[in-house]
């Protein structure tokens, strides 16, 4: 079916949709498979998308899309900072993928992520202790933002006095994911597109700039870091080249708080509309495993995957996309499909069957879903347990201009007291123990994170 009554490009994402998108998604799955006016064929149904995930005649690689069918002309490849194994097809993309995961958990670091959940509560319940003397936060600004980049600076080896600086690229770089019109300026004239293109390539240059010096570093010295890692990584296949040590950093850096931020966020928002459910996480905490898991299903943080083209023809839901065409996979509209969820639009954290696409499927899933996950069933049970009476003060909240990760740029908190913090302690020295972190100041709020 082809799309004649205004773009749906444009209904997805206008940013007018952005607090509530599921009644688009909900017209869109009439027809399984639509053709936009404007090009890309948008899947919406659950059993088509996961079908798709897992069709190696699907490519990830913008080299194999038509020219014809992209949106707009394609960018020439930046040198510095090529693209992430994210966006190659095998077997490129399971090399750089094996020599991306071998010192990130298992088989080969099995004990990696089971060692940092002390390390992840600490620095929660050091978040937490600054909301003292307050009555109101914003959730983002002071907690949501700070614990994933507090996270994976101390896991690549980051100086946390430098996420100022790499908070703005990873901001920039995540804005150039979101295929609709220039977002602040509300039109797609050329202009408007070579100026997106031109600050991006900075922050790209910029950042490739600030990797290469601290790849060099870690040549020099080695740590227990993982970029170390990275860099004496020796496989089967070799070792990653410059470039694919670059575009392989970058990744982790911008991709390992950028999702997680939206998925602390759009949890809580979600608990503090589902006060019963709120209420029994306080009281068992056991309930945050499969909480997040609904949480992925019901409102994940990465809503669509808008970069997809077929290497031949693909005959799905009775609709042909040919080869070359632009494709995009609506996973958060999958995910409430009601033939795969029984009443999906329910949240229900006791949910059986959860297979949902939050973190998509098939090659690409997320490998660093295994952090996100124990990062947000951490954050979300010390939040619920901490907080006496927390309430939304506003509802709902302005949200980010991204419609592929979306979550609220804002989350503005009231409650009426904290909880103890169970997990305080104090290094030998008598000063608590976020200075053995490099925290800028000692604290974990050492930086500033109101520009978000």
């Amino acid at each position: 079916m082809t799309q004649t009554q205004g773009s749906l490009v444009r209904q997805i994402t206008d940013y007018a949709h952005r607090a509530d998108p599921y009644p688009i998604y909900a017209e869109l799955r009439k027809t399984p498979v639509v053709h936009d006016e404007e090009g890309p064929y948008i899947v919406s149904t659950y059993w088509e998308i996961h079908g798709l995930l897992h069709d190696p005649r699907l490519s990830s690689d913008a080299r194999n899309l038509d020219p014809q069918a992209a949106s707009e002309p394609p960018e020439e490849d930046d040198p510095g900072l090529p693209p992430s194994f994210l966006r190659l097809d095998p077997p490129e993309h399971d090399r750089l993928r094996r020599l991306a995961t071998a010192p990130f958990g298992p088989p080969h670091t099995p004990r990696r992520l089971h060692e940092m959940r002390g390390e992840l509560t600490r620095i929660v319940g050091e978040l937490i202790d600054g909301f003292d003397g307050r009555d109101r936060i914003d959730l983002v600004d002071h907690f949501s933002y700070p614990f994933p980049v507090t996270v994976i600076c101390r896991l690549l080896g980051v100086p946390r006095e430098d996420e100022p600086r790499f908070h703005a690229w990873a901001d920039t770089l995540a804005a150039s994911l979101d295929p609709g019109p220039d977002a602040e300026a509300g039109t797609d004239t050329g202009a408007d597109v070579a100026e997106r293109r031109r600050i991006t390539r900075q922050a790209r240059t910029e950042l490739a700039t600030y990797l290469s010096e601290l790849i060099e570093e870690r040549r020099r010295a080695p740590g227990d870091d993982m970029l170390s890692a990275l860099v004496g990584e020796q496989g089967p296949e070799g070792r990653m080249s410059r470039v694919e040590l670059l575009s392989t950093a970058a990744l982790l850096l911008v991709a390992g708080h950028e999702t997680t931020v939206n998925l602390i966020t759009n949890g809580m928002l979600t608990l503090l509309r589902n006060p019963d459910v709120l209420a029994r996480l306080r009281e068992d905490p056991h309930l945050v495993v499969p909480l997040v898991e609904e949480l992925l299903r019901f409102d994940p943080p990465v809503q669509m995957l808008p970069q997809r083209t077929p290497l031949s023809e693909i005959d799905i839901a009775g609709v042909t996309i040919p080869q070359g065409a632009s494709v995009w996979l609506l996973l958060a509209s999958g995910n409430r499909d009601p033939q795969r969820f029984p009443d999906p639009d329910r949240f229900d954290p006791q949910r059986r069957d959860n297979q949902h696409l939050g973190f998509g499927s098939g090659v690409h899933s997320c490998f660093g879903a295994p952090l996100a996950r124990l990062e947000a069933q951490i954050a979300l049970t010390e939040l619920a347990r901490r907080l006496d009476g927390p309430r939304l003060l506003e509802d709902p909240p302005t949200y980010r201009r991204n419609a592929v990760l979306r979550g609220p740029r804002h989350l503005p908190l009231a409650f009426e007291g904290l909880r103890p913090n169970r997990t305080a302690h104090r290094s030998p020295n008598g000063s608590p123990n976020g200075s053995r972190h490099g925290y800028p100041n000692g604290s974990p709020n050492g930086s500033p994170n109101g520009s978000r």
